[in-house]
């Protein structure tokens, strides 16, 4: 299984949103924090991001910015236009938010794509949470060709609307998401920078074990077993996993176990015996003691106070 993507899936809720913008000059946004991933992509021209902290970042055409958790940030043409509050959030942008030409009638100086993944905080992944506030990758000739591929697609699809583009674009969007993350964790490992999460995707002994319990969470793994997956001694594997991921095996497969449950629970009217074989518990009362442990109440009120989308 794809470790990559059930991190992104634990958290995602909802639609993504993604649009067009045309920025005359000159122009001056503050944009505040959100419960969503953004992004911005410039198509055309060139602006400025101000980032929570830190210097500004310059942008240029083929660029993207990407913002893990939604941080407040501004984008201006320059250095020092006055930034204004921006009359959308990047939480519901609607395509061709903005005016396509200047006051005199010119063509808009700046062309982005800019949208969010609206986000569950109570899903979190340790993988999203151990980004940055902040991603720049800028666009440099022969690098990240599926990320280019995808933004053309998108772009494409944004300008020039077809008959099933809603589903065109949900798709669209979430490929994107996966290339933007793909990118910048081997951005990391490729100039020998990578840490936490992005060293232990590519760390072939814990991706291993990863790929293991993703593939079978229900799986009574023991440590041992584990490390067999990924070539190495208990021990030896124990403590790389650790070092990487944060937590100890054994404590994160009970955690990504207990995600899943959740998210079963919130998406499903499935019986709590059959959520807890799924997860790995052949009795329902040591599943709820451990769900309880981990979300301060019984899988039954858990259901109760989070309603979700029934299947």
């Amino acid at each position: 299984m794809d470790v990559l993507s059930d991190a992104v899936t634990a958290m995602r809720t909802g639609q993504p949103h993604s649009g067009r913008v045309h920025r005359p000059t000159p122009f001056g946004t503050r944009h505040p924090s959100v419960a969503a991933a953004g992004f911005h992509i410039i198509l055309q021209g060139s602006c400025w991001l101000f980032p929570p902290a830190g210097a500004p970042v310059a942008l240029g055409v083929g660029d993207v910015a990407f913002l893990p958790r939604g941080a407040a940030h501004g984008l201006a043409d320059s250095l020092s236009t006055p930034l204004v509050d921006a009359p959308t959030s990047l939480a519901d942008i609607p395509p061709g938010e903005d005016d396509s030409q200047n006051d005199d009638g010119s063509a808009a100086a700046t062309v982005m794509l800019c949208g969010a993944y609206l986000l569950d905080p109570s899903r979190a992944h340790p993988l999203l949470e151990d980004l940055p506030e902040l991603i720049h990758l800028p666009a440099r000739v022969g690098h990240h060709q599926g990320l280019r591929a995808a933004i053309d697609l998108l772009g494409g699809e944004l300008e020039h609307p077809r008959p099933g583009g809603d589903a065109m674009l949900s798709a669209l969007l979430d490929v994107l998401l996966l290339h933007i993350l793909r990118a910048w964790f081997d951005e990391q490992s490729a100039h020998g920078v990578a840490t936490g999460w992005a060293a232990a995707l590519h760390d072939p002994a814990v991706a291993a074990g990863l790929r293991a319990i993703h593939g079978a969470p229900s799986r009574p793994w023991t440590v041992a077993e584990l490390a067999s997956q990924a070539g190495l001694s208990r021990a030896a594997f124990a403590r790389r996993f650790a070092a990487l991921v944060g937590q100890p095996p054994q404590t994160y497969l009970t955690w990504w176990r207990m995600t899943l449950a959740a998210r079963m629970l919130r998406d499903s009217d499935a019986p709590l015996a059959t959520v807890a074989r799924k997860v790995g518990y052949t009795s329902e009362f040591a599943f709820a003691h451990a769900f309880k442990r981990e979300y301060g109440s019984a899988p039954g009120g858990f259901r109760r106070s989070t309603p979700g989308e029934r299947i």
